[in-house]
C-alpha cells in the first residue's frame, strides 16, 4: 500500500494537518504498522513537491508553523486499476531451488515454510474474529494470499523431483 496515495484519500474529505493525517492513518490502516511523523511530512512534502496536494493554510502556535494541506486530485488515482503483484522471483522459490543445487533437503524448506504459513493464518484469523469489518476485510486478504502459497508449497513439494532434474543441468 502507497503511504502517498492513502493519505491522498484522507484528504479528499477536506484539508488536514500533518498530525490529523497521521492519526486518521493509524486509526484506520496502522494496526499493525503506524506511521511515524517523519514518514507524514516527507510524504506530504513529496505530495506537494509532485503537485497533489496543495498547502491549504499555515497556522503558528506554540511550536513550530502547522502546514494544512489539501488534495488537488485523487480521481485519477481511484480510477487506475492497481496493477497485480506478480510473484515471478520468489525468495522461496530461490530457497528451494539452492536446497536442490547445494543437495541439501528441499522438504525440509517447504515444511518448515508451511509451518510459517500456517501460524501465520491461525494469528490472522484470530485477529479477524475480533476485529472490526475494515480488520476482517485485511484480514481475509491476507489469509487469501497465505492460501495461495499454500497451494505452491504442495504444487513445488510434489514436482521435487522434476526440479532436482531440471536445476541439475
Amino acid at each position: 500500500m502507497s503511504i502517498g496515495h492513502t493519505l491522498l484519500g484522507l484528504l479528499e474529505s477536506g484539508p488536514r494537518h500533518g498530525y490529523d493525517l497521521k492519526r486518521a492513518f493509524d486509526e484506520t490502516f496502522g494496526h499493525d504498522r503506524p506511521l511515524h511523523y517523519g514518514q507524514v511530512y516527507s510524504t506530504m512534502s513529496r505530495l506537494l513537491k509532485n503537485g497533489l496536494v496543495e498547502v491549504d493554510g499555515i497556522e503558528a502556535g506554540g511550536g513550530p508553523e502547522r502546514k494544512r494541506y489539501a488534495i488537488t486530485d485523487v480521481e485519477q488515482w481511484l480510477a487506475t486499476p492497481q496493477k497485480p503483484a506478480e510473484y515471478l522471483q520468489s525468495t522461496l522459490y530461490t530457497k528451494v531451488v539452492l536446497a536442490l543445487l547445494t543437495h541439501r533437503d528441499a522438504t525440509e524448506v517447504l515444511d518448515s515454510q508451511r509451518s510459517e504459513h500456517l501460524r501465520s493464518m491461525r494469528i490472522l484469523t484470530d485477529r479477524k474474529r475480533t476485529g472490526d469489518m475494515a480488520d476482517q476485510l485485511i484480514c481475509d486478504h491476507a489469509l487469501f494470499h497465505l492460501e495461495a502459497d499454500l497451494r505452491w508449497l504442495e504444487l513445488t513439494a510434489a514436482r521435487l523431483d522434476k526440479l532436482r532434474e531440471a536445476v541439475a543441468r
